[in-house]
């Protein structure tokens, strides 16, 4: 079954990421972050068929229930994680990749009442420090990290380190030499 295997690929990935986790039954029944996950796949299954009440009143219930609000039109690549995940948005046209790690108060959101595409893209195995603001239509590279309370409103190379507000990219250590962000990719503010 799909979604069992993906029930179990997401229990992994949070005992991965929380050193706190005691055992997969804790994490299945307790971790938040991971119910606000399974809630959205099934609000945005819905959601992608034409539904918008629904999957919207979904999508609302377990905001309530987890404190953690993501639209059903939002993006979820596989592995998310997010821990502690009080006060995290994430918006109708963000897209957030595989493997990805968010704590707490995160937000991709939009900048204001622009249409179509209008929240962050974020790519795979990018953490999110607590309190981070990614802002607009932008894209952060694969592989990155976002400092807490960074306000990130410019897109970023893959092996970035974003920080401060607003926050400036610097490259981010242990990038193969492959990847290795040109100096020229990042901006100057």
């Amino acid at each position: 079954m799909k979604v069992l295997s993906r029930i179990r690929e997401d229990i992994s990935a949070a005992r991965a990421h929380d050193p706190a986790a005691r055992g997969a039954a804790e994490v299945f029944f307790v971790y938040s972050g991971l119910h606000a996950v399974w809630w959205h796949r099934l609000a945005h299954g819905l959601w992608r068929r034409g539904l918008r009440f629904v999957p919207r009143a979904i999508s609302q219930a377990a905001r309530f229930c987890t404190g953690i609000e993501i639209h059903p039109g939002a993006t979820i690549g596989r592995r998310l994680f997010i821990d502690h995940g009080m006060g995290v948005v994430i918006g109708e046209t963000a897209v957030v990749g595989d493997d990805v790690l968010i704590y707490h108060g995160v937000t991709l959101g939009g900048t204001g009442h622009d249409r179509g595409r209008r929240h962050p893209t974020v790519g795979d195995r990018v953490v999110i420090g607590a309190g981070a603001q990614l802002l607009g239509n932008i894209e952060i590279g694969h592989d990155s990290a976002i400092g807490s309370n960074a306000v990130v409103v410019h897109s970023a190379p893959p092996w970035t380190t974003l920080t401060g507000i607003p926050a400036k990219g610097r490259p981010r250590r242990g990038a193969p030499v492959a990847e290795q962000p040109d100096m020229a990719d990042f901006y100057v503010i």
